[in-house]
């Protein structure tokens, strides 16, 4: 039985992340298994300053346009920069990384199972057994099996396209654009993100309880080229698709005692939006924080948390069709400072501006919504003793 200071079930972008923060002290087991289809992932996201992974950025944009009802703006979001991770990158990045750290052992294999104890964990690879203090888990999600909360798919199709004729500005990003068809069962918008005056990104992003047929998304994507790129031509380079979870269900912090869950499987996908990139860095450095503080990676664990709760009103005013999430967007734009709306977004604005921006929106529907969710998590609670 192989013996160690961490184990990490799970090489993808939570698990690497957290291995990059890691004390380089430590003897830590990485278990990865082959994935060629997380190559082609990417992940969109905007900070204020330089990130860890800023030298495999693949493009940046000082600038974004929101279009919907009655909005069409170009915004300024200094002083953040959106920018674009594209899976390819951030794997070669880590991999030449992992190639200069010896305390660092990469097992090629499927995680069987994770087993927790009171002294320490012990992860099941093919049959083989491995042993650490603690194990951080991303590459077993748990079932959400629990009822009475919201729970819908962000899932989407992008196609990288080349147009013939230099028609894409380079230098901003379209965040979101709601001149698609909308439909009774979801929120669908669309963002491009061009690389040069020839190419770009463009991904039809819906949120909905179900997925769509290839040939919805496809179609999504066709008419948005032709009405609002206005191209009947172009070349398709690559192709991506995926789907993430927005629930308010809660996650287990634990798979098992001294497993710790970790990106998506630790619920850092967030709830309204599906952006799980960013919160799962913040965990990341949470768990190095706290284990350079206290030796336990889980002491920084906070109780209550007010974007989580706004986050279950907002999947409930789109769960109970209260109204169309392309409204609320539009609305949050139309009405706020674009900064301030990327900030509220991102989970660092503080409870007064919370509270200024909600003044912003449809206030009656909201207010329902939220007095629906209180009533909820109040009969949960009592349930629960």
């Amino acid at each position: 039985m192989g013996e160690y200071d961490f184990i990490i079930a799970g090489a993808g972008m939570a698990g690497l992340s957290l291995a990059y923060r890691l004390p380089e002290s430590a003897k830590v087991l990485l278990i990865d298994r082959d994935d060629a289809a997380r190559l082609e992932r990417t992940w969109c996201f905007w900070e204020a300053s330089a990130g860890p992974f800023e030298a495999a950025i693949h493009h940046r944009w000082n600038d974004i346009f929101v279009h919907g009802n009655g909005l069409s703006e170009r915004y300024k979001i200094a002083p953040y920069t959106y920018k674009m991770l594209r899976g390819r990158d951030f794997y070669a990045f880590m991999q030449r990384w992992l190639e200069g750290q010896p305390q660092i052992t990469v097992q090629r294999g499927n995680v069987q199972r994770l087993e927790g104890g009171p002294d320490g964990a012990t992860a099941w690879v093919d049959g083989a057994a491995f042993r650490a203090p603690w194990i951080f888990n991303s590459a077993l999600r748990p079932a959400q099996t629990e009822t009475g909360f919201h729970s819908l798919l962000q899932h989407f199709k992008g196609w990288v396209i080349r147009s013939p004729s230099a028609i894409f500005d380079a230098t901003a990003a379209t965040f979101m654009d709601f001149r698609t068809a909308q439909q009774a069962t979801g929120t669908r918008f669309v963002y491009v993100m061009p690389f040069d005056a020839h190419t770009a990104l463009v991904e039809y992003t819906v949120f909905s309880p179900a997925l769509l047929t290839d040939l919805e998304y496809d179609a999504g994507l066709r008419e948005y080229i032709a009405a609002q790129l206005g191209l009947e031509e172009f070349e398709i380079l690559e192709v991506e698709s995926g789907v993430i979870p927005m629930t308010d269900a809660p996650f287990p912090r634990f798979h098992a005692p001294h497993v710790l869950n970790i990106g998506i499987a630790g619920g850092r996908a967030k709830a309204s939006t599906g952006y799980t990139f960013q919160r799962s860095q913040r965990q990341a450095e949470q768990i190095a924080k706290s284990l350079l503080e206290t030796g336990r990676p889980d002491a920084a664990h906070a109780g209550f948390n007010r974007h989580d709760w706004m986050d279950s009103v907002y999947l409930n005013v789109l769960l109970k069709g209260r109204e169309a999430g392309s409204r609320f967007f539009t609305d949050l734009f139309k009405r706020n400072d674009a900064v301030q709306v990327l900030k509220f977004l991102d989970e660092g604005s503080n409870p007064l501006e919370d509270l200024r921006l909600m003044t912003t929106v449809n206030i009656p529907v909201f207010t329902a919504a939220a007095l629906e969710v209180i009533g909820s998590q109040v009969r949960q609670a009592l349930s629960k003793g």
